[in-house]
């Protein structure tokens, strides 16, 4: 039986957290968050890890191939998963590309991206809601807020179009109750 490989995506906001808890308990999927691989492997100290620090401490991006190297660890470190869900990742066509050559490698493409759609309005409410609630000060600033909307956008959108040509791309509306979401999503999994 094949992998379920989905990258889940959705702007801040849109619920990717609360859902991709989901489709790991209803698939057994494994989560493979970047930012949480990239704490993981600065913490363990790896090769990778200390390479992705040093980028970091200098002010600048985590190449593509140390962050595709950390997946492929993650993956091979689970290599009897059920399959996976990508979430932050990939954020560029380059990063797409570099995951579907690797993952061909395995003969495991992605399955299907599935993109949670809310309107902005709709976000900000939320974000402030949860930067009062949880703390977070990048959800506290409306003006913030937008910047990060407008550039998860500016940034996707060519994912969008990689995903479309390839019929995996799926937008679901992510307005409703949980529940009403999570059904969405597990119908676009099938």
């Amino acid at each position: 039986m094949s992998k379920l490989n989905i990258v889940l995506f959705g702007p801040p906001g849109a619920g990717k957290g609360t859902q991709s808890e989901f489709l790991i308990r209803k698939y057994g999927l494994i989560h493979l968050s970047t930012g949480d691989l990239l704490r993981a492997e600065i913490k363990a100290e790896s090769p990778l890890g200390l390479q992705a620090k040093e980028q970091m401490d200098a002010g600048q991006l985590v190449p593509d191939e140390v962050v595709i190297g950390m997946i492929r660890n993650k993956m091979e470190a689970n290599l009897e998963a059920k399959g996976f869900i990508f979430d932050g990742f990939p954020r560029t066509r380059a990063q797409a590309i570099a995951l579907d050559e690797m993952l061909a490698e395995k003969s495991e493409p992605i399955t299907v991206m599935l993109a949670l759609e809310v309107p902005e309005a709709e976000l900000v409410k939320r974000l402030l809601n949860r930067g009062a609630t949880s703390g977070r000060s990048d959800d506290q600033d409306e003006t913030v807020i937008r910047n990060r909307i407008r550039e998860y956008e500016q940034k996707t959108a060519p994912l969008k179009e990689y995903y479309s040509a390839q019929g995996k791309f799926k937008a679901l509306d992510g307005v409703g109750s949980v529940e009403e979401i999570t059904t969405r999503l597990m119908e676009a999994v099938g």
